[in-house]
């Protein structure tokens, strides 16, 4: 208990899926939670929820690509509370699934847009904040895909190498002033986008998640706590001596 106590964090994406379940564990292990995330009834609702179990949680309104909401949500945290020492970006699309040569240029755009753009500008506005509060944690989410390729979602696949290698130079530029990065890279975690790519391929959930399941040595895909607890720990000071480093949960996926 008690890992981030009164730390205080921003969780890009956190209605949903990996976030919120990233928001439910920061919160019970004492940190102050920003859930930040386009979808407001959800991002509402699990704010309430965690301030009725007597935690602290905030839901703020974000669009990801939009730099005045980011610079916005930031600025508005650090006022509150004088501090930012965690920010976890977290947003993120699949995007087309479609060859390259079919893609439009939009479709490459949007999930540039969300999944790169998005944490860029959490970066950007978050960096100085913790400057100022002598040093902070940035946690990306990147993907077993920012490590290894498969024959599907390009743009997907492409932003979350940038992911990977976007964490490693931030990690590189500001260790010196105590600020470190890492990415985080999960296998199949069975989420609202899993679900929606299921659909995509006109599959039965279930069906779909046992194709899943068979892609893993461990026999099953993951759940969102699997990497709530991942973040946690890059979130708390026992990760102090990490930064540049690729925390990959993934039921042993990319082992093979």
């Amino acid at each position: 208990m008690n890992r981030v106590q009164d730390k205080v964090v921003i969780v890009t994406g956190g209605a949903v899926g990996i976030g919120r379940a990233a928001c439910t564990l920061l919160a019970r292990e004492g940190a102050s939670v920003v859930i930040a995330d386009i979808q407001d009834d959800a991002g509402r609702e699990l704010a309430e929820r965690l301030v009725a179990e007597g935690l602290v949680a905030t839901f703020k309104h974000l669009d990801v690509a939009n730099e005045d909401e980011v610079r916005a949500v930031v600025d508005a945290t650090y006022r509150q509370s004088t501090r930012l020492d965690v920010l976890v970006n977290n947003a993120g699309i699949a995007g087309a699934n479609k060859p390259t040569h079919e893609l439009t240029v939009e479709e490459w755009q949007q999930v540039m847009d969300v999944n790169v753009k998005g944490v860029f500008l959490g970066t950007k506005y978050a960096v100085p904040c913790m400057l100022k509060g002598g040093g902070g944690s940035i946690i990306n989410l990147s993907s077993i895909y920012g490590l290894v390729g498969a024959p599907d979602i390009p743009p997907y696949h492409a932003s979350k190498g940038a992911v990977r290698l976007m964490t490693k130079t931030d990690a590189l530029l500001y260790a010196a002033q105590g600020i470190r990065v890492n990415s985080v890279h999960p296998g199949y975690i069975w989420t609202p986008l899993v679900e929606q790519l299921a659909k995509e391929a006109g599959q039965e959930p279930a069906a779909f998640r046992r194709q899943l399941d068979a892609k893993h040595p461990l026999g099953h895909v993951g759940k969102p706590d699997d990497i709530a607890y991942g973040i946690l720990y890059l979130a708390s000071d026992e990760s102090k001596f990490i930064t540049g480093s690729e925390l990959v949960i993934d039921g042993g996926y990319t082992a093979r």
